[in-house]
């Protein structure tokens, strides 16, 4: 199957041919990507931002767990340079998530630090000058996140479970 992914930073473009246990660990870490903020909108009325960046967050030990478990198979070397499971999910992990983590965790941290203790999480979240262009990155890394959740659906031989997700933005 043709993998094409635009990342920050780099491109990933070439061929993937998973084996049966990159199939199952497919399967793991599109269940993950599916049920989350990762590919799910958040609309400005819902939720909290530093909810969503939590969940981003907790696809490292997801992904750590699911390569642990399945092992050197879903990384092996493939013939004619074709990417591999454990190539293709670092590479989410770190070209990804890891861009907007880094600079918007810090970020919200320090605003949240200046809470009022008679404003609520979400007041002052919602006063945050920079809430705009968080939830805007967080809408460009949904994007990014919905294309390897399709490509995950592909491998795994099952139909796309997010494309009938109505969007409500």
């Amino acid at each position: 199957m043709d993998v094409k992914l635009k990342l920050p930073g780099v491109e990933v473009s070439g061929c993937w041919e998973p084996n049966n246990e990159e199939r199952r660990a497919a399967w793991e870490l599109y269940v993950e990507l599916v049920t989350r903020v990762s590919v799910v909108p958040l609309r400005e009325d819902e939720g909290l931002l530093r909810e969503a960046l939590s969940s981003l967050y907790s696809l490292f030990e997801t992904t750590r767990e699911i390569l642990r478990q399945h092992g050197p198979d879903i990384a092996e070397p493939k013939r004619d340079g074709q990417y591999n499971f454990g190539y293709l999910a670092v590479a989410m992990l770190n070209y990804g998530v890891r861009p907007l983590l880094a600079h918007w965790h810090p970020a919200l941290e320090d605003w949240e630090h200046r809470r009022p203790v008679d404003r609520s999480r979400r007041d002052h979240e919602l006063a945050w000058p920079q809430s705009d262009q968080l939830r805007t990155a967080l809408r460009d890394t949904r994007q990014l996140l919905t294309a390897y959740a399709d490509l995950l659906a592909t491998a795994c031989g099952v139909p796309n479970l997010i494309a009938a997700i109505p969007t409500r933005e």
